[in-house]
């Protein structure tokens, strides 16, 4: 590799999660300081009445349908975003970067919305693929809740594997800072009904579609 080529330990683990279960838990990616802007600004735009009622199937086949999900997004406009927005960009482009240098993943975009559930809603199991565009790579997820979000406010997201016939799954509580990243073609999953409002930013890592 190349002299300027800089070892990031972080990215390493998150590269090795995936190339050994397909998803990685990094509760370190971004700083207290850069969750608490986000979650600021996400409470702010949610306030001021901009989010939208979730769907879903993507543009050519949208629907809203309560009993399969139940939040509320507002996509990110990362041409335009200012301060804490432009700073998760920023590392998102980072990360990118090196996943395509170390990796070779071919991502060539990114999308990102912000995602409020209300008390008792859910997302049931699905997979982050839809028949008609495969490009989406990698799925993440960042949560933005308060510092003493507690287990039993439930919302954790559950990832379902399938290891030679047998499935087993894992809970992953959204605990604030905790970022999510996995396979969006390969790994089912949900969003356990929340108790208290559930903040996060979700997003995926796009390559072109085949």
């Amino acid at each position: 590799m190349a002299d300027d080529f800089e070892y990031n330990p972080l990215y390493e683990k998150v590269i090795d999660g995936l190339l050994e279960e397909h998803y990685c838990v990094a509760d370190d990616f971004f700083s207290k300081e850069e969750v608490g802007g986000l979650r600021k600004l996400l409470l702010q735009k949610y306030e001021e009445d901009l989010f939208k009622k979730s769907a879903i199937g993507n543009l050519t086949n949208e629907k809203v349908i309560n009993s399969v999900r139940g939040d509320f997004i507002l996509w990110l406009d990362e041409a335009n975003a200012t301060g804490a927005e432009a700073y998760f960009f920023n590392k998102i482009r980072d990360f990118v970067q090196y996943l395509n240098r170390t990796c070779f993943m071919g991502i060539v975009k990114q999308e990102f919305h912000y995602a409020l559930y209300p008390e008792g809603t859910f997302y049931k199991r699905h997979l982050d693929t839809f028949n008609n565009d495969s490009s989406r790579k990698l799925s993440i997820v960042c949560y933005l809740n308060d510092e003493d979000w507690q287990t039993e406010y439930g919302g954790e997201l559950t990832i379902y594997f399938n290891n030679n016939g047998i499935e087993t799954s894992r809970d992953i509580f959204p605990l604030p800072g905790r970022v999510v990243i996995f396979e969006s073609q390969l790994l089912e999953h949900e969003v356990k009904p929340v108790i208290k409002p559930r903040l996060s930013i979700t997003g995926w890592l796009k390559t072109h579609s085949m």
